[in-house]
């Protein structure tokens, strides 16, 4: 597949193949159930709100189901994989939360890190026996402004900053990518790790920041400069299906990387730092009490 003006009417046929999409009753991540559904796929909507869910698959074409997932509940996320049958092709590990006030999760994590990041990591890996071909991670432009603090990740010690606890869950998305990526490689495996972000797009996520002056900023920021959420999702859906390899990063091409068409993108410098991803690896598994399901794996 060329990036050069691609759409999602460039998707191959995806008869016979399965999908989870977490986060898919609005925004980019419903937009690419929507597509990957309309490509043939059997798909998976994995959401907190399953009414939201029903609704959103009712207005889809083809084999879409609705179950409930919340990524801020580590038992919840341990329910859904337990239940999960047969092979998954492809995961896409949307779902995600932004600027959000100072609030905490059901196993105590601060709840962007957990919702964007942990509940991922635990997913990922407890469905990482099944899955045959991708996981698709959605960071942010935003986590080139992120910062880890393997020392305090879930802001228990510093001042809490909603924007700077966003940007370090979109930076730790990219790591995770990065350390997943090098270990399905360490042990000769077929399944590859993506990594898309979606530039600006106009989603509900800029109205959940629990700021006025944020949710202002960001209903103007729609209007004025965003693309859609159909856009937005392109990136994701090239990283799901195109012939890449793992570790790529997909987003717009257009101005400043906030709309266009999928390309390939450079994350930030932090966003390649091995050893930073490593330590997150081993702290998240800590954290979660889910570790690497796949074998040994050797230093890098």
């Amino acid at each position: 597949m060329s990036t050069s003006r691609w759409t999602a009417a460039e998707l191959p046929d995806l008869s016979g193949r399965t999908a989870i999409v977490t986060g898919a009753n609005s925004g980019i991540g419903r937009v690419a159930a929507r597509e990957l559904a309309r490509a043939g796929a059997t798909v998976t909507l994995a959401v907190r709100d399953t009414a939201k869910g029903s609704a959103a698959s009712d207005t889809m074409t083809g084999d879409v189901t609705v179950r409930r997932l919340d990524l801020a509940d580590l038992g919840s996320v341990r329910s859904f994989a337990e239940a999960t049958e047969g092979p998954v092709d492809l995961l896409v590990d949307n779902a995600g939360i932004m600027a959000t006030p100072m609030l905490r999760t059901v196993d105590g994590f601060e709840l962007q890190i957990g919702t964007n990041h942990l509940g991922h990591f635990a997913l990922t890996n407890l469905l990482l026996g099944q899955i045959t071909d991708r996981v698709v991670v959605v960071s942010s432009d935003l986590h080139r402004s992120g910062k880890i603090d393997l020392d305090d990740l879930n802001w228990e010690r510093r001042p809490y900053k909603p924007w700077g606890a966003y940007s370090q869950s979109k930076l730790a998305n990219l790591l995770f990518t990065l350390e997943l990526e090098r270990r399905l490689t360490a042990i000769g495996s077929a399944v590859r790790a993506t990594a898309a972000h979606p530039g600006y797009a106009a989603t509900k996520l800029q109205g959940g920041t629990g700021s006025w002056l944020s949710n202002l900023a960001g209903a103007i920021g729609n209007r004025l400069i965003a693309q859609s959420d159909t856009m937005g999702a392109l990136p994701t859906l090239y990283a799901a299906t195109a012939d890449i390899p793992g570790g790529t990063y997909i987003g717009p091409d257009g101005f400043r990387h906030m709309r266009g068409h999928p390309t390939v993108d450079v994350p930030a410098p932090q966003a390649l730092d091995s050893g930073t991803a490593r330590r997150l690896w081993e702290l998240s598994e800590e954290l979660t009490g889910v570790a690497w399901p796949l074998g040994p794996v050797t230093a890098a």
